[in-house]
């Protein structure tokens, strides 16, 4: 049902799994086991998020066993400012809220200047527990990853970043496969103002497969051979399976790629420019 992605450490990872951004609550403990039952077995969220408890609870109200999930989650800015200390306890804590002995993918949420080897270093004390089976980053460019990788004793397996149609992020897409390091997009459809879904070229690409823009975005994304985590609502579940079942050709995906503006969806969501 859902393809495999191999790290670099040997793990797998699912190609598509579900976001919970935004969800809170008795929603995301609802949403998330019904993501699960629906098949999906990808689960990421952040401490940043405010629902570790309610994903966590979600996970055990599913039945599916733990070992067949995928869980990631991330740690907070404001924590990272902290020091070692705070990220200890707060990756502690997130065990204990997500109601887990292990966190599958543990990532820095944003490459806080001047807190990212503390945080690194802490979180590689993690793998060594067996607490943390895989560590990467998210929203990380090239020279986040050159100052990580001249200290790192654990090698980051993905790197999470933004990616959809109107930034396509060949250049760094390109650059973290150059060291190994898997990519996992975040935002595929876009998010505030940008609609990318309703854009005529991914219209028409939508009605010539006899699909929705969304499953044609999901599908570029896939067959560039990226991970994503689209947002966990239920009414999409199905759909969001189903990119499994076609592909889309190389003019077309030509096409898509085409629309790319290096826009994105929000422009403090840029990782240079951060509000620390």
């Amino acid at each position: 049902m859902n393809n495999m992605i191999e790290l670099n450490n040997s793990a797998y990872i699912p190609q598509v799994g579900v976001g919970t951004w935004t969800l809170k609550d008795d929603v995301a403990t609802e949403n998330v086991r019904l993501a699960l039952e629906a098949g999906f077995r990808h689960i990421d969220t952040a401490q940043g998020y405010d629902n570790e408890e309610a994903v966590g609870q979600g996970i055990i109200n599913s039945g599916v066993p733990r070992e067949e999930i995928f869980l990631t989650t991330k740690v907070a800015t404001n924590i990272m400012r902290e020091g070692r200390d705070a990220v200890r306890k707060s990756i502690e804590e997130s065990l204990r809220k997500l109601k887990t002995p292990y966190i599958d993918l543990l990532l820095i949420h944003w490459p806080v200047k001047d807190c990212v080897k503390d945080t690194w270093q802490v979180m590689e004390e993690f793998v060594q527990q067996g607490k943390v089976r895989s560590l990467g980053v998210s929203n990380f460019n090239r020279h986040h990853l050159e100052d990580l990788l001249s200290y790192a004793k654990i090698r980051p397996v993905i790197n999470q970043i933004e990616v959809h149609p109107l930034m396509s992020q060949e250049e760094n897409i390109a650059y973290n496969r150059s060291l190994g390091i898997q990519v996992q997009a975040w935002g595929p459809f876009g998010q505030g103002d940008i609609d990318v879904v309703g854009h005529p070229v991914l219209q028409s690409l939508a009605k010539k497969y006899n699909k929705t823009a969304s499953q044609i975005v999901l599908r570029w994304i896939l067959q560039r051979g990226l991970i994503t985590i689209p947002r966990c609502k239920p009414n999409h579940f199905a759909e969001n399976l189903e990119i499994m079942e076609f592909s889309l050709s190389a003019e077309d995906m030509e096409a898509i790629s085409a629309l790319n503006q290096n826009l994105r969806s929000n422009k403090f969501n840029d990782p240079e420019t951060f509000p620390w």
